[in-house]
């Protein structure tokens, strides 16, 4: 029986263990750091999401959305709350869609961990990338608000929104590589031969387009909150990997759904193989030419070696989730399925390698 995704990750789930949140503090830490804010508070956990703690609070005053480093051990740069903060702060006054921030709360004695509160946004959450349940004309619609916002996010002035010093854009896939090849080696649990080739082509292979951006890191349906009723894009999400960088690299990470390996449990992200013909999807080829017109890009050259990179990469970011249930910090009950996906995806991605000379 397929894995229901949607009924999986939808909704919300009871407050247990590590998750705990002490709501008496954190209520009057709220009071006094929230105009308007009245309570009592109460709380729940979104079932969604592997990585940040999200939590949906309500009260008198509205509902508010919590988001926290997991407690427990942590990978170095992981889990970073601060910078989402900073990023959503700064695309919100510009009125790019993103939930309004409200308050960074850095001091861990409030409930044990760094965390901050935005709005919650009433809306769609679709956890299938195909989008089912829909006409033709909406799909093709909805395709195109995610097409349009990638690319309204990577023409964004990063310097005139303060964010001059929220990455280094220069040689950010080589960085990236680096970066998840040590996550990688730090949580891998049994030998995957080609991830280790992926490791020793990739650093000399790396592209780089030239281009500088924000960069969200995992953009893809199911971390965009969709009108109830329509396929306006009314807030983007996860931003837990964004960082100024290459542009280019951001966008095929949001293609490689048309090749995502099919989970066979309950592990992975949700793919459009077998879903090619639904009215409306896209092709990958036309969907890739109409970010470009959105761009005033002639194309995507070194499109092979970017899809190599980038299903290493998530690769690394699924072996991550391993390692954390190794170690005790997983914030996910479905974390220990994402061990199966990992040699799939790395087989994809050195089959892009070889495409591009490997």
């Amino acid at each position: 029986m397929a894995f229901d995704r949607q009924g999986e990750f939808s909704g919300l789930r009871p407050i247990e263990g590590a998750d705990s949140l002490d709501l008496a503090t954190l209520e009057v830490y709220m009071a006094a750091h929230l105009p308007g804010f009245e309570g009592p508070l109460e709380a729940a956990r979104f079932k969604g999401g592997q990585s940040n703690p999200t939590y949906r609070l309500a009260s008198p005053s509205g509902r508010y959305v919590l988001r926290r480093k997991p407690p427990g051990k942590l990978l170095p740069s992981a889990h970073a709350v601060d910078r989402e903060f900073r990023v959503i702060k700064a695309l919100h006054a510009l009125d790019f869609p993103v939930a309004r921030p409200h308050v960074l709360c850095e001091d861990e004695s409030i409930i044990g961990t760094a965390f901050y509160i935005m709005d919650f946004v009433p809306g769609r959450v679709v956890w299938e990338p195909h989008v089912p349940g829909v006409s033709g004309p909406e799909r093709a619609a909805i395709f195109e608000a995610l097409n349009a916002t990638i690319a309204s996010l990577h023409q964004v002035d990063y310097s005139g929104a303060g964010l001059t010093d929220f990455g280094r854009p220069d040689g950010y896939v080589a960085r990236q590589i680096r970066r998840w090849s040590e996550q990688y080696r730090a949580s891998a649990t049994e030998t995957v031969p080609e991830m280790d080739r992926l490791m020793e082509w990739l650093p000399d292979a790396a592209p780089d387009s030239g281009q500088h951006g924000i960069v969200h890191g995992d953009f893809r349906l199911d971390n965009c909150i969709l009108h109830e009723t329509g396929p306006r894009i009314l807030a983007v999400l996860d931003w837990e990997l964004a960082t100024l960088g290459d542009p280019i690299a951001d966008f095929t990470y949001h293609l490689m759904q048309w090749r995502m390996p099919p989970s066979q449990g309950q592990g992975g992200v949700g793919s459009l193989i077998g879903h090619e013909k639904e009215p409306g999807l896209p092709r990958l080829e036309d969907y890739v030419e109409r970010y470009c017109g959105h761009r005033g890009l002639a194309g995507i050259p070194d499109l092979d070696i970017y899809l190599a990179y980038n299903f290493f990469r998530l690769a690394a970011i699924f072996q991550g989730i391993v390692g954390r249930v190794r170690d005790g910090t997983a914030t996910n009950p479905n974390a220990i399925h994402m061990a199966g996906q990992v040699q799939p995806m790395a087989a994809i991605a050195w089959d892009y390698a070889r495409k591009a000379g490997a």
